[in-house]
């Protein structure tokens, strides 16, 4: 019985902490946008910070000798 001196007190400060962290969130629009994140990570197919196989802008081009879609090389078309 004399445990619910220590358990009562303890458990009003972790319910005032609660209640202190859902009003923080609350205040800095923790909740404004439930739903972008999830669009986002589906719609990120043009992001630019995604590499891709394409050549290096600064690589030199052999005029004679081309690489084709497939990786082979091509001569002379």
């Amino acid at each position: 019985m004399e445990v619910l001196f220590l358990f009562v007190p303890l458990s009003m400060l972790v319910v005032a902490g609660l209640v202190w962290a859902a009003f923080w969130a609350i205040r800095n629009n923790q909740y404004e946008d439930l739903e972008g994140p999830a669009h986002r990570i589906l719609m990120d197919d043009d992001d630019p910070r995604i590499p891709t196989n394409q050549e290096e802008p600064d690589a030199p081009v052999d005029e004679d000798e081309r690489v084709g879609s497939d990786g082979k090389a091509r001569r002379g078309e």
